[in-house]
């Protein structure tokens, strides 16, 4: 049976990227799926690079939910302040490492929908924990994966979730969890929001969006 154009097009895209970078992983630094959940949670309108500064001194402090819990609301706000949108995101980790606690004797679930039901915890938060602490196929699909998806031609939405099925359609379940990586990467180094280096892609004759003049 011949293969679908789109999926054919959509797997040489990937093959070029997999040789491009090669070495992709979450930038996120972790040691246990508990520390991955809290920085996922942190990461979000904030830079990886500065998660991985706050949490250097966030997990000294706080290594398990109940150390999350034993502390006031206002001096979580204050040690996580720099990655913004402090007193929503704290209210979020309390609230997740409740649930943690109460439902799952404090461990991280690795079943994706009972990530998904942590309080604070949506599904691209679910997936990368999903994917990179319990190597579960997932696709987390943040603002790199949701540009690069449209302007690749994968898909014309700005839902997640959309765009998240239809890139389950199109690449392998062995795939999924490095795609959202792949994309990222190749999102920060070459397909720049603002200022694409068009003439630099691997990827550019495959792109509908390509522009060599910039």
């Amino acid at each position: 049976m011949p293969q679908n154009p789109e999926v054919k097009r959509a797997r040489k895209i990937l093959s070029l990227l997999k040789k491009e970078y090669p070495f992709v992983q979450t930038a996120l630094e972790y040691k246990n799926p508990f520390q991955l959940l809290i920085s996922t949670i942190l990461s979000a309108q904030c830079t990886d690079e500065r998660v991985n500064i706050v949490a250097k001194t966030l997990f000294k402090k706080y290594r398990k939910p109940e150390d999350f819990l034993n502390v006031s609301k206002a001096e979580l706000e204050k040690d996580i302040y720099s990655t913004g949108f402090y007193r929503q995101k704290a209210k979020s980790i309390k609230n997740c490492c409740k649930a943690l606690i109460e439902k799952y004797n404090g461990k991280v679930p690795s079943d994706f929908n009972q990530l998904n039901e942590l309080p604070g915890v949506g599904r691209k938060t679910a997936s990368v924990v999903a994917g990179n602490a319990f190597g579960i196929p997932a696709i987390a699909v943040d603002t790199h994966v949701k540009r690069l998806s449209n302007l690749l031609g994968f898909i014309e939405s700005d839902n997640p979730e959309k765009i998240e099925e239809r890139l389950k359609v199109l690449f392998p379940k062995d795939d999924w969890i490095n795609l959202g990586h792949y994309l990222m990467a190749h999102g920060r180094k070459i397909c720049i929001a603002r200022r694409p280096k068009c003439l630099d892609c691997v990827v550019g004759k495959y792109c509908p969006g390509y522009n060599p003049a910039g």
